[in-house]
């Protein structure tokens, strides 16, 4: 007996030996980045980042789990996954005035995913996978099917590792889009549950669902891809980061003014932190602060005040710690108050933006035209993608790219011929912007046909087509506050210049919406109804002249008045009449 409880013993100490030194493999950080916006808009970034120690080449290292959640670590292993990049979004990110956010996305649900080079079958896997996470987030990604998803060649490279054993061809990469799809607590709730912590503590505590869809812009994302463990990069590891972007316009409710705190925009506090976070941190922009115009005071005190500069931009944030404001049991509800009311004014514009829209009239020919603008001295490379549906039929010889006049020969153009329901178009540009400039790309197009069955219910409010995305190498830091490929958390990007020349921005556009020719749904019904109609007044009139019993009539029959009285009045006493008689 006592052996066999000293062997139990030993299992169980075993057990939790091993369990300990794999949890050490894990780690898990969530940061809050605050900025208010020169709009009066006041922009939050939510980020919580998973590295886990495992190979993302072996299918056989995804068997422990604690902080990673499970669910994505399945599919991912399953389905030969070496980057996945998700978001669902609703809103739009206007670029002219509020800069460029952490990271970009378009109205709707976007997914690009680059496979292994041991898949199986692309096609395959990206059909089952999309599938999975339709069913793990609540969203419609099983519409992403071969008739809306496209392999470009150079604007979606690798964020992760890129050496022996991982993909390099872009073959083995898949991007699709949903602009039509709405953004809701439905995927809200299935993405919180992957946190470790899931919105019970920490910063996802203020995750109140009717605060959060209450705002000028709102943005899930879900962001894999396998990092260097170490400095020696040895070996590889996992990082999953999942944030979540919001857009207050807090000036509506203050008249006018930009005066805020996480209580009055999230409804609630922070009580503490995620036990099970290493870190625990917010950073509040402090550009206000030193304004000439107006000033404003920060509450409380940030901990410590991260001032740095990039490319000649300066840059100061006030940082807090989480666990340090609530380990006695406060509360935490960070604020600003502005002295005076500001003057919103002309807005000084990003670097480079885009502006994009539907040209042409009718429901035949079109066209879709896009301005390009450089604010910059300098000449400025972009790629331009579009991914257009197979019912646009794009006239490629119809490109056309002008800057003040001067048609711009492209540097390199990748063009894929759409299929009539097999797959769309794809056109990839780089163009060389010239500086302080307005460059126009525009092409046309023809609207095809489709089967009544094709059509959606409300087929007369039109068709979204994607937005297009727009990729450059900025040469400054104006509006940037993207971190780096390097960086995991933001407190790494937030540190003085360390050699960086180029900063890497990948924006979108507007979506579109375009009409085509619809036919009349309610044409069947008009027809029954008009059908049934005639046919009813025709059975009518047939039975009354078929049945009907013609009889001569008596010309000696008295039909006066005073008869029909007489007739009626012995029908009522018809023995007083035979008395008479």
């Amino acid at each position: 007996m006592d052996t066999s409880r000293a062997f139990f013993l030993f299992l169980v100490c075993f057990g939790f030996g091993f369990q300990t030194s794999k949890a050490a493999d894990d780690r898990f950080s969530e940061e809050l980045f605050i900025k208010p916006l020169p709009s009066g808009h006041i922009y939050f970034h939510f980020q919580f980042t998973t590295r886990w120690d495992v190979d993302i080449r072996s299918k056989d290292e995804f068997n422990q789990y604690r902080l990673f959640p499970k669910s994505l670590g399945d599919i991912v292993s399953t389905y030969d996954v070496q980057e996945l990049h998700l978001s669902l979004t609703q809103g739009i990110w206007r670029h002219d005035k509020w800069g460029y956010p952490i990271h970009d996305a378009p109205p709707g649900a976007e997914l690009w995913v680059w496979f292994l080079p041991s898949v199986s079958s692309v096609k395959q896997s990206w059909s089952e996978l999309v599938n999975a996470l339709s069913g793990l987030f609540c969203a419609s990604l099983n519409f992403m099917d071969a008739k809306s998803t496209v392999n470009p060649n150079w604007s979606f490279r690798p964020h992760g590792l890129q050496g022996e054993g991982f993909a390099k061809d872009v073959k083995l990469l898949r991007y699709s889009a949903l602009p039509r799809e709405v953004v809701c607590t439905e995927n809200l709730t299935p993405w919180k549950k992957l946190l470790p912590c899931d919105s019970k503590v920490g910063l996802a505590s203020l995750f109140n669902a009717m605060k959060l869809y209450d705002t000028a812009y709102h943005s899930l994302s879900v962001h894999l891809r396998p990092i260097c463990q170490d400095e020696s990069c040895s070996k590889p590891s996992i990082e999953l980061t999942q944030s979540l972007a919001v857009v207050f316009d807090s000036t509506l409710k203050n008249n006018g003014y930009q005066n805020w705190s996480l209580r009055k925009l999230f409804g609630r506090s922070l009580r503490n932190q995620c036990p099970l976070a290493d870190l625990s941190n917010i950073y509040v922009d402090m550009t206000c602060t030193q304004s000439t115009d107006y000033r404003c005071q920060l509450m409380p005190q940030p901990d410590q005040i991260l001032n740095f500069t990039q490319k000649d931009e300066q840059f100061s944030y006030g940082q807090y710690s989480v666990g340090k404001h609530t380990k006695d049991g406060n509360f935490l509800s960070i604020g600003i108050q502005y002295n005076q009311q500001p003057k919103y004014g002309p807005i000084k514009p990003p670097p480079v933006y885009a502006h994009r829209y539907i040209t042409g009239y009718g429901l035949e020919n079109g066209g879709i035209t896009c301005y390009l603008y450089n604010k910059l001295p300098q000449k400025v490379k972009v790629i331009y993608l579009e991914s257009l549906p197979w019912f646009m039929r794009v006239y490629f010889n119809t490109v056309k790219i002008v800057s003040n006049g001067v048609v711009i020969k492209p540097v390199a153009i990748n063009y894929v011929q759409g299929k009539d329901r097999v797959q769309p178009y794809t056109l990839e540009v780089i163009v060389e912007l010239p500086p302080n400039s307005v460059s126009s790309l525009s092409f046309e197009f023809d609207r095809a046909f489709l089967k009544w069955t094709e059509y959606p219910p409300d087929a007369n409010h039109g068709f979204y087509i994607n937005s297009a995305v727009l990729s450059v190498s900025l040469p400054v830091a104006t509006n940037y506050t993207t971190p780096g490929q390097a960086s995991s958390v933001l407190i790494d990007s937030f540190v003085e210049e360390t050699g960086q020349k180029q900063f890497i921005v990948r924006i979108h556009t507007e979506s579109l919406l375009l009409s085509l020719p619809t036919p009349d749904f309610s044409m069947p019904y008009n027809v029954i109804c008009l059908a049934c109609t005639v046919m009813a007044i025709a059975f009518g009139s047939i039975h009354n002249l078929t049945t009907r019993r013609l009889v001569a009539r008596d010309p000696d029959l008295k039909t006066g008045i005073i008869h029909k009285i007489k007739t009626y009045l012995l029908k009522l006493h018809p023995k007083r009449g035979l008395k008479r008689e």
